[in-house]
């Protein structure tokens, strides 16, 4: 994890990421830090540190004294602040790409994807005057109202992945904040400078001190999160067992907790499917970003005779080119770390070692100007079966494995014999086809000609099953209801005070 025991003397190139506590940037007195590493040459960009435990205490205790104040601010106010929140982003979205790019890895173009999906929740966070509205019924019973109010509920807290470190801040604490509650947000200790970008455009745009904290680190921070008496809520993306530990232990100290985790998610092709289309598709959500997307194509399920694509798909994915990110034309950037690209070849080997074919065989690529760097080229997998490892795990990486099935109903029972829910698609040009498998297919979110479902943000992220712990989506209309108390008042009115109707000792009301 290549921790320092000290904070090390910095180089003008390598920034140290700081901690937000009550409106205030400041660097942390702890003595364990964690280098942020560039995947594509193993230059160090940037230090993180691990929060102490007072920090995190410090970083709670700004945030419950801030919601005070902010949960009375007008709507019309925290709506106004992101307004001037997402023109800011707009404005700088280029410069932040090139730090998400150096920390992370993924190509320019595709980082600046990243910001604009988070972007767009931003946008809908504006509208949040209308989102928070409450409902009213006039006269329920005699000369009786009843209406319900939707209140922020507190301190709310995001644990983000390192995959997405502009997209999933942007879809939790801008929702969170504009609802009136408070937040402490912890990024990826693998790549949070573009994060902290972000949040110095949020004070920026007049996030009052004390309503948005960001403190780093790894387990203990983690822990510290979920167990913390005066935060509320938690919303987390990342992996399963990581997402799990944290639905588990947050919900037993009484917290509301979303938690998006892992996916196995398929494409499902008929033969009556455009075919340059669907390869297309295919390579695209199968090897953009790496494969490091909770929502990448990682399994293609070719029915009957489109089984006979499968050479032209290797092909296509053959034609990718692998590159640092920053470089011109680049469709395949490194992942993250050494240790990713360590596990992700594990499991290609140990595809190989359990009778898969590797039709394409992306190990060992080596990229000029980058020799150091994490790469891994597109790699195929054909004669894939359930019960082989590289089917069953989620790999995050360039690999795609490709499974035959006779008919649609075979196709549609594979997939909903996977444990996980996120996403699947359907690539056909039979509408008949299409609405038989959006209304058989067990999966959260379905795509019919789109390889990566993802809703736009006026509706809601709905993964499902063991993708998803939690009821309630990150973003969208779900998102209002997980960062609000719904209060129901019952009201009744008399016109003359010194009406006495008596004592009424039953339950219906008048």
């Amino acid at each position: 994890m290549n921790i320092a025991a000290e904070h090390p003397a910095q180089s003008a190139s390598v920034r140290t990421a700081k901690l937000l506590i009550d409106g205030e940037f400041v660097e942390s007195k702890t003595k364990e830090w964690r280098d942020i590493v560039n995947p594509a040459t193993q230059e160090v960009v940037g230090r993180v540190p691990f929060a102490t435990a007072d920090e995190v205490n410090a970083a709670v205790a700004a945030a419950h004294t801030a919601f005070q104040t902010w949960r009375t601010t007008p709507l019309g106010a925290r709506m106004r602040i992101m307004l001037k929140f997402q023109d800011l982003v707009r404005q700088n979205q280029k410069r932040i790409a090139q730090t998400l790019t150096a920390e992370q890895g993924k190509t320019l173009a595709d980082a600046e994807g990243d910001i604009f999906r988070g972007l767009e929740v931003v946008e809908h966070a504006c509208s949040i005057s209308t989102l928070q509205q409450g409902e009213f019924s006039e006269n329920v019973a005699g000369g009786v109202d009843t209406y319900t109010l939707r209140q922020p509920i507190g301190v709310c807290a995001g644990i983000t992945p390192f995959n997405f470190p502009a997209m999933i801040p942007l879809w939790m604490f801008p929702m969170a904040i504009v609802c009136g509650n408070t937040f402490v947000l912890k990024p990826s200790e693998q790549d949070p400078l573009s994060t902290m970008e972000l949040v110095e455009l949020a004070l920026e745009a007049g996030v009052p001190q004390g309503v948005l904290n960001v403190v780093h680190g790894g387990k203990d921070v983690v822990d510290a999160i979920c167990t913390h008496p005066d935060i509320k809520a938690i919303s987390f993306v990342g992996s399963t067992a990581v997402g799990t530990h944290v639905y588990n232990l947050a919900s037993q100290h009484g917290k509301r907790v979303q938690s998006m985790m892992g996916a196995k998610n398929h494409a499902v092709v008929l033969p009556d499917a455009n075919k340059e289309q669907t390869l297309n598709a295919l390579a695209g959500a199968g090897f953009g970003a790496a494969g490091q997307r909770c929502m990448a194509t990682s399994v293609a399920v070719f029915v009957g005779a489109s089984k006979d694509w499968v050479p032209e798909l290797v092909e296509r994915a053959k034609s990718l080119k692998v590159n640092g990110g920053t470089e011109p034309n680049t469709d395949v950037g490194p992942v993250v770390s050494k240790a990713a690209k360590e596990r992700i070849l594990g499991l290609v080997e140990k595809g190989v070692e359990e009778g898969a074919t590797l039709a394409l065989d992306g190990r060992g690529i080596a990229v000029k100007g980058y020799e150091q760097g994490n790469f891994i080229g597109p790699t195929i997998f054909t004669d894939v079966d359930t019960d082989m490892s590289i089917y069953k795990t989620e790999i995050f990486g360039p690999v795609l494995c490709v499974l035959e099935a006779e008919t649609l109903d075979d196709a549609i029972a594979l997939v909903n014999r996977n444990p996980m829910g996120n996403g699947v698609g359907l690539f056909t040009q039979s509408g008949a086809a299409a609405r038989k498998f959006q209304s058989e297919i067990d999966i959260g979110q379905v795509g019919i000609n789109i390889p990566i479902p993802v809703p736009v943000p006026a509706f809601s992220f709905t993964g499902s099953r063991g993708s998803k712990l939690g009821d309630l989506g990150p973003y969208g209309k779900q998102v209002v209801q997980f960062y609000t108390q719904t209060k129901t008042v019952t009201a009744r009115w008399f016109d003359d005070a010194t009406v006495n109707d008596g004592v009424n000792t039953t339950i219906a009301l008048r």
